[in-house]
């Protein structure tokens, strides 16, 4: 986990001497300023977790400065210490913003325990940010499933979700990148912060950077006030920027400056601002056929995909097909306050030989589709129904097939593979073996002449 960073603001240099070897001997980075405008600078310069704050210094007070420092960020908690104490002075530092009002001199161990109290009223701040900005999502299981496909990038997963490193998640659309991305969060060293996500499709560059960045007031025509970016509010936890190879060009330096420097600036400021994030990103774009063209920046590439990670396509994961529709379709009923709806068996042969283009995200379309216009507890085949406008990739016919066409072909190619062994192919398939014998009388496949049923 990073470490916490204190900004001692005190012209007197011993005490401050003194109080950085302590918290330093207790895992932060601590930062000193001696004036109002020292502090300032470093407040900018830092980007603290918790400030501890002199009363008086020589170009001001805090009651001064208070207010300044606000103005630059005020998520920052500041614990104001002074030797002139009084109730008038700490009812007027409390409505300017400060968590604590305190008397010198302090034991250090209570000025410590008061910091850590100022560091957890910041993590809610940022939780309340975030709630408010992006709402709460629950996030679903991404390793669902008993394909080795699924098996290998849930062991990567582990192995790289420790790290601090950025990663980059590449798949095809609807495969889960973002729950993917999530779950490397929550299981992460940074769970108890911030997590904020962004899809950057279709964004343009003026509002990306205003997301990301944040602006101040009169920085453009319609700028009426400051904006905190999403990089702020997730201070000290995770970014998640999904469709990262839409982020444009002008964008992409000042991103990769986050990364290398853990600095950036607002739109319309002239001071950069610290941030400390871990970066998650996503695309199901080519990154690499993209900077042969010019469109993405090879060092913001290779500063991202450090640790790299696939998710297959639905299409390669059969046997976890009926494992997810389970699964979907329990979670759908929950949702819609309905008993438990299942499939028949030629409902789950359909879903598995279906090519599945839009993946995960299909999925659960085409089981909603069919929960809501339902007869009955269960979803038969002719229950389902598939977007045939969609066409299927890996066909390069111009002619869409058939649900039955597919079927027969899988099943086809299946039997193929197991030498005619119905109960081998059917324990590929997912089915029963009851339930491929009446597809193979169905299709007629006892005739076909490649390979012999037994």
């Amino acid at each position: 986990m990073p470490s916490e960073r204190i900004l001692v603001i005190d012209d007197d240099s011993q005490w401050c001497d003194t109080l950085t070897a302590y918290l330093e001997g207790k895992g932060c980075d601590v930062f000193c300023a001696g004036t109002c405008r020292q502090a300032q600078e470093a407040w900018r310069r830092t980007r603290p977790d918790v400030a501890v704050l002199d009363y008086s210094l020589p170009d001001g007070n805090a009651l001064e400065l208070l207010p300044a420092l606000k103005l630059i960020d005020a998520s920052i908690p500041i614990i104001i210490l002074t030797a002139y104490a009084s109730i008038d002075l700490a009812v007027e530092a409390v409505k300017l913003g400060a968590v604590q009002f305190i008397t010198k001199p302090t034991e250090l161990s209570a000025l410590f325990a008061m910091v850590e109290e100022a560091l957890e009223i910041r993590r809610t701040r940022q939780r309340k940010l975030l709630d408010k900005e992006l709402g709460s999502k629950r996030q679903p299981n991404p390793f669902l499933g008993k394909s080795a496909a699924i098996e290998r990038i849930a062991q990567l997963a582990e192995k790289v979700t420790g790290a601090d490193s950025p990663i980059l998640i590449q798949g095809e659309t609807g495969t889960g990148k973002g729950v993917l991305a999530h779950w490397i969060h929550v299981h992460g060293p940074r769970a108890s912060e911030a997590f904020v996500d962004l899809n950057c499709g279709g964004l343009s560059r003026e509002l990306l950077e205003t997301e990301l960045f944040g602006h101040e007031k009169g920085a453009f025509t319609g700028a009426v006030q400051s904006k905190t970016g999403l990089l702020e509010v997730a201070h000290k936890g995770t970014v998640f920027l999904d469709e990262i190879g839409d982020v444009d060009l002008q964008v992409q330096p000042k991103l990769l400056k986050v990364l290398e420097e853990k600095q950036f600036r607002r739109l319309g400021d002239t001071k950069d601002r610290r941030v400390d994030i871990r970066l998650l990103a996503a695309t199901h774009q080519d990154i690499v056929e993209m900077i042969h063209h010019g469109r993405f920046r090879s060092d913001l590439y290779f500063r991202i995909s450090a640790l790299p990670l696939v998710l297959p396509p639905l299409r390669e994961r059969i046997e976890d097909i009926a494992i997810l529709a389970d699964h979907l379709l329990n979670c759908l009923c929950a949702e819609l306050a309905i008993p438990n709806v299942n499939l028949t068996p030629d409902a789950t042969t359909a879903l598995q030989v279906y090519p599945w283009p839009g993946n995960i995200r299909e999925l659960r379309n085409v089981l909603e589709r069919a929960v809501l216009l339902r007869h009955s507890d269960e979803l038969s085949e002719k229950d389902l129904h598939f977007d045939s406008r969609v066409e299927m990739p890996q066909h390069s016919s111009s002619r869409l097939r058939t649900l039955d066409e597919l079927q027969r072909e899988y099943i086809t190619e299946v039997l193929n593979l197991e030498g005619g062994r119905v109960s081998a192919a059917a324990r590929k398939l997912g089915i029963p073996r009851s339930s491929l014998y009446h597809k193979i009388k169905e299709y007629g496949l006892m005739r076909t002449p490649s390979f012999t049923i037994h």
